[in-house]
């Protein structure tokens, strides 16, 4: 990958980088032979970003050429976004207080230059706040409100360096490139880059180690590279082609922006922001599936006005699910009136609306993956012994039991099956999906619609093995290859 440092005068920036070449912004916008470069990471250090201004034309046409530019315009936007700010304030939290307890005023600023600042005590929230917005030269402004809080961060124009400052910053835009140039010199040739969002301390991830490394290892006999990232590398984003979202998802969760900021990158996801709007909320799920005629089991949204009502509808036991329910957590099944109220109020409390469902008892569930609209793996996932679900939990909602399993060729699972989960999946869209589904004699009725399915070693590959993650990843690839053609076809 060929790297370029862009600034308005070049005596300004006196830097010596092998393997980097520092250009003007003019030659950047105006040099046809810029503009035919592939596979290009730009620094842009104008000395702004304001709209319309050459730093800004550097960024928007950078993305234009399928360039990777750092600033990109999205991060820029984000520095704007006082939501966004105030996100990476609650993230940044605990480092937050740690880093500015010493500080007796109720006003800081902190100057970060490539991830670094000139006090040595704030390089840890500084390399925080470099990795969540991206920009080689940024400001950040915290205030004190009963506790610190980062108020607004923005990019330094290179021409707002004060003079006492600048050997530093050649010193560690120095070491920052150097290290950049050693990481892509460790790295196998690749044609493009998928990321890989996990989190290694959840102890219910959607994918286990090995089916990790087995994504790693199809990714690499298609030339496409596959690296494991976590929270921390949020800023990263716009280095990659593509993101696979392997930690379970939420609407008010870091996963959730970390798929909006990769689509809005350009960059092949899964999970989609979409899909994990749609398939994150019950109450969403059970109106789409309804209104489009799939069928479900006898559904209702309950609210408070309407709780008593579900016995009559629904019938006694009956299923309580809270809107975010995943991996059996927030679902709970009540056996009569009083644990309907009571248990039902509790849920109330943290959501305006649930879900009421009839109890349709069968020994498994059929789960049927699909990718890009056509079935992918089907497993039977098999009740505890004993109990109504796949997993049995403790109170506290750890898991305490599991039930067992098996994965059979999409072939030998029931047309019906197959074409209900199908019909359900492609409402949603065209990722990977897991439709959980329940067979009571002829009749096959939607349970749920999963964004983030288990892909595990040893149970989803049970019947196709390694050819599961080549599948999932040459999904990857084309989609990537479709994106890096429109880019690059000329009118």
């Amino acid at each position: 990958m060929t790297t370029l440092i862009i600034v308005e005068v070049l005596k300004n920036w006196p830097l010596n980088l092998p393997g980097v070449e520092i250009v003007t912004a003019r030659s950047y916008l105006t040099d046809p032979s810029y503009s035919t470069l592939r596979r290009v990471k730009v620094f842009n250090l104008c000395k702004s970003y304001r709209y319309q201004s050459a730093g800004y034309y550097v960024s928007l046409l950078a993305e234009a050429r399928g360039h990777k530019p750092v600033p990109r315009l999205v991060t820029i936007q984000d520095m704007k976004s006082q939501t966004m700010v105030r996100f990476v304030s609650d993230d940044l939290d605990a480092l937050i207080q740690k880093s500015l307890a010493p500080i007796q005023s109720d006003k800081f600023v902190l100057s970060i230059y490539f991830g670094q600042n000139l006090a040595k005590r704030y390089d840890r929230l500084s390399a925080q706040l470099f990795k969540m917005f991206q920009a080689p030269l940024l400001r950040a402004q915290f205030v004190y409100q009963k506790k610190w809080v980062l108020q607004s961060i923005n990019p330094i124009a290179g021409s707002e360096i004060p003079d006492s400052h600048r050997p530093f910053v050649f010193e560690v835009a120095s070491e920052f490139f150097s290290r950049q140039r050693q990481r892509i010199a460790k790295k196998p040739p690749t044609r493009f880059d998928l990321a890989i969002l996990h989190n290694p301390d959840e102890k219910e991830s959607p994918s286990n180690d090995r089916a990790l490394r087995k994504f790693i290892k199809a990714g690499a006999a298609l030339q496409l590279g596959v690296e494991l990232i976590t929270r921390d590398d949020y800023g990263r984003l716009a280095e990659f082609d593509g993101l696979f979202i392997r930690e379970t998802t939420n609407v008010n969760h870091h996963t959730y922006r970390f798929a909006r900021r990769a689509a809005a990158e350009g960059l092949a996801v899964v999970d989609d922001p979409e899909s994990i709007l749609k398939c994150t909320n019950k109450v969403f799920l059970a109106e789409l599936l309804e209104h489009h005629k799939v069928p479900i089991p006898k559904t209702m949204i309950i609210h408070k006005d309407n709780l008593a009502e579900a016995e009559a509808q629904l019938g006694l036991p009956c299923i309580l699910k809270k809107p975010d329910s995943y991996f059996s957590q927030g679902v709970q099944k009540v056996r009569d009136r009083h644990e309907l109220l009571t248990k039902g109020k509790r849920l109330l409390n943290d959501s305006e609306l649930i879900i009421g469902q009839q109890y349709l008892p069968t020994p498994f569930d059929w789960r049927v993956g699909v990718l890009d609209k056509k079935p992918l793996y089907v497993c039977r996932y098999y009740m505890v012994k004993d109990h109504w679900q796949i997993i049995q939990r403790k109170q506290d909602g750890t898991k305490m039991d599991e039930g067992t399993f098996d994965t059979i060729p999409i072939s030998e699972a029931p047309v019906k099956v197959i074409q209900t989960a199908l019909k359900a999946a492609n409402l949603i869209g065209d990722g990977l999906y897991g439709v959980d589904l329940k067979q009571v004699g002829h009749k096959v009725y939607v349970i749920e619609v999963n964004d983030n399915p288990n892909i595990d070693a040893g149970i989803e590959d049970r019947f196709l093995k390694d050819d599961l993650y080549r599948l999932i990843m040459q999904y990857f690839l084309t989609r990537i290859e479709r994106r890096t053609e429109r880019l690059t076809e000329k009118p």
